[in-house]
């Protein structure tokens, strides 16, 4: 193993201020396992923690970012039982939250990974055993760097806490990796999945997925009454919100009755604005979702396995190319966006 690796970090906030430095490979203390890393994707929080726009604490700088990471264990510390040398691990975004209510630090985004403790946008790096879980043994390191937020977060809402049945309706905003993930773990619980993007090219793309509707909310802004006649009036039994602003209106209009609106995006606003009066009528629930637990992230990666489910990779970068995958995240990827770390790493 080399005792230098390179490392993207921030002296600053903002990607104009994103360098590439080397510095000694970190040793695994008590409790930790070493990983090289083999691959990270990017979520839309990632952007916004480069920006400075999210932690209410500023984080220790320099400050590595990203929070989704796949690698290898190549060290083990003192004390070590859950994982051994060669076992192909990811990071558990809220690292203490293990199973069951979390951590009240949650509500300060304390203890997350990419912010505000440190990210893996490195070629090494260090992780407690209890803050990671085994990969799907059927995905390469890529895909599986696509799961701990986007893929999680999306398993968490309709399965974890939304308690999806066959046969139910999902409505997912937008072709990015929660709503991918949410079509494809829908799909494979025998639910039925409507798609809504302002992309005409990317909803076709979402019909070969296996979406069963999709609705151009460029072309019928209030794509609420487009989800009623796709349902023949029903209505939708889950809506994984992703846009946040007054777009919950229309999904609060979307709902069946009883129905859930899982907050999950906010990307037109963090404001939710809708009226009250649908909600009462129709006895619908929104839950607040980010993320989720290490226990769920197992159930994930079984389910993952079991029903073949595959990520859907817009692009691979190399880790060289961090600030392009950042720009292409910026203008709406298909999907994930991946950087490759592993042919890179030396040692």
């Amino acid at each position: 193993m080399s005792e230098t690796m390179k490392r993207w970090q921030l002296p600053a906030f903002g990607l104009k201020n994103l360098e590439l430095t080397e510095v000694p490979v970190p040793a695994p203390a008590s409790n930790e396992v070493l990983i090289r890393v083999s691959a990270v994707s990017l979520n839309y929080r990632d952007k916004l923690v480069v920006e400075g726009a999210l932690l209410p604490d500023r984080p220790t700088m320099p400050f590595v970012p990203v929070s989704d990471m796949s690698g290898e264990v190549v060290a083990t510390g003192k004390g070590v039982t859950r994982f051994r040398v060669g076992d192909r691990i990811l990071g558990n975004f809220w690292t203490q939250w293990i199973d069951g209510e979390p951590p009240r630090e949650m509500a300060r985004h304390g203890l997350s990974l990419g912010g505000p403790l440190p990210g893996a946008l490195a070629e090494y790096v260090t992780l407690h055993e209890d803050v990671a879980v085994m990969a799907p043994a059927s995905l390469t390191d890529e895909e599986a760097s696509t799961l701990p937020v986007a893929a999680l977060t999306a398993w968490f809402a309709l399965i974890e806490a939304g308690h999806l049945k066959p046969g139910q309706t999902v409505l997912v905003q937008g072709t990015g990796g929660v709503a991918l993930f949410g079509l494809q773990i829908a799909q494979a619980f025998g639910a039925r999945v409507i798609v809504t993007s302002r992309s005409a090219e990317k909803l076709e793309r979402a019909k070969a997925l296996g979406a069963v509707g999709v609705i151009d909310t460029r072309a019928n802004p209030d794509w609420s009454v487009a989800a009623l006649d796709l349902t023949d009036g029903h209505g939708v039994d889950h809506v994984l919100e992703l846009i946040g602003g007054d777009n919950i209106s229309h999904s609060a209009a979307a709902l069946t009755s009883g129905g859930r609106i899982a907050q999950i995006g906010f990307m037109k606003g963090s404001e939710i604005v809708l009226s009250a009066v649908p909600m009462m009528l129709k006895r619908a629930i929104i839950q607040g979702v980010s993320v989720g637990h290490r226990r769920s992230f197992e159930d994930l990666n079984r389910a993952i396995d079991e029903n073949a489910i595959k990520p859907v990779i817009d692009r691979i970068y190399t880790f060289a190319d961090a600030p392009a995958a950042f720009d292409h995240l910026e203008r709406g990827p298909f999907g994930k966006v991946v950087i490759r770390a592993k042919s890179e790493v030396g040692g």
